[in-house]
């Protein structure tokens, strides 16, 4: 039944669901607290800039199915995809709600549905996120353990399991390895750097500005180059001075257009690339017959491939969760902003304008 509910639910959120405005009165109150008809939201209806991201105070709330939770958000977090959804670039049926991760209190349990009571503190992996209250899989909600604030987790949850299966299984990353990450202030880019130096890795990371090339260094990185700075321009020669004109083994690149190039030059011949985003765009078709010179891996990981059994799931949540609980693992909130200011959120993700994690408060 498991598997059939997470193959569910990964179907459910694999390019992107559309949000139909439920029918409250099909709602069924199994365990549930008291909860109201209607609910804060942001809907998308159509394609376009910040301007179509539309605030409403009075939508109804979501009945939670089979297989599924209700919870009512504490806070949700905000991701660069979250803008190719808004855009088209990702095409969806709409209207939706944007938002695919978020930490909260279950509201209601689904009929049929085991493991979680009313009450538990949980973080979710869904649709739906910029909303009070979002109907969630319970094949990808995790209870939140104690000694882990919410902000704390919606800092790290998508982009950290995101991490962790990255630098596990996409590239095994091994100590010594050299590493270029790009945008390695950002949400996802600021724990990978922690992750990959607990690894052992010899990371360079790349940024924009001297605050952010500042926070890269304090988190441990042995080269931060800063791509706006005339001196770093060229930076695929300073990376290939750091490395001794060899190249690094792996590239982690979430920046997509701009960098793509310079990411094939700087990779060592036998190397790997991983690119994971298009926050300049999305990288052109690229002939084959690049990547022959210096026989070159390209990957194109998501997370979601990586976590289709719950035993693959919880594998991942857990060793998130003993890392920030050990401390290993820090966490940095750009801001908290409150659910009408999400077209600034998109504003200042866009703009990259941000450092660390953006987080909405519903």
């Amino acid at each position: 039944m498991f598997r059939s509910l997470l193959r569910s639910s990964l179907r459910f959120i694999g390019l992107r669901n559309h949000i139909v405005p439920p029918s409250v009165n099909q709602f069924i109150p199994i365990r549930n607290m008291s909860i109201p008809t209607t609910m804060k939201a942001v809907v998308v209806e159509q394609t376009g800039g910040p301007e179509v991201l539309q605030y409403k105070t009075s939508y109804p709330v979501p009945t939670p199915q089979a297989g599924q939770l209700l919870v009512r958000n504490n806070i949700s977090g905000v991701n660069y995809i979250d803008t190719y959804f808004r855009t088209g670039l990702y095409p969806a049926p709409k209207p939706e709600i944007l938002g695919r991760e978020g930490a909260g209190v279950v509201a209601a349990v689904g009929p049929g549905t085991s493991g979680f009571q009313v009450g538990d503190r949980v973080a979710w992996l869904s649709t739906g996120g910029y909303a009070e209250y979002t109907a969630v899989p319970v094949a990808l909600t995790a209870k939140i353990p104690e000694g882990i604030s919410d902000e704390d987790i919606m800092a790290s949850f998508l982009s950290g399991l995101t991490v962790l299966s990255f630098v596990k299984e996409t590239y095994p990353v091994q100590k010594g390895d050299w590493v270029l990450l790009h945008a390695a202030a950002g949400g996802a880019g600021f724990l990978m750097t922690q992750i990959l130096k607990i690894l052992g890795a010899k990371v360079i990371g790349t940024a924009g500005g001297p605050e952010k090339c500042a926070l890269v260094k304090s988190l441990g990185a042995d080269v931060v180059i800063d791509y706006r700075s005339v001196e770093d321009k060229n930076w695929v020669r300073k990376v290939k001075e750091a490395t001794g004109g060899r190249g690094v083994d792996v590239v982690y690149d979430s920046v997509g257009k701009d960098t793509w190039e310079g990411s094939l030059e700087a990779v060592k011949r036998k190397g790997t690339i991983v690119w994971f985003g298009n926050a300049s765009g999305p990288v052109p078709p690229l002939p084959l017959a690049k990547l022959t010179p210096k026989c070159v891996k390209i990957a194109r990981p998501s997370l979601f491939g990586y976590i289709q059994t719950r035993e693959e799931f919880e594998s991942y949540t857990n060793e998130l969760f003993s890392l920030l609980k050990s401390g290993q693992l820090k966490t940095k909130i750009h801001k908290i902003y409150p659910l009408e200011d999400i077209a600034q959120v998109h504003k200042d993700l866009e703009g990259r304008k941000t450092m660390g994690k953006p987080l909405l408060r519903p």
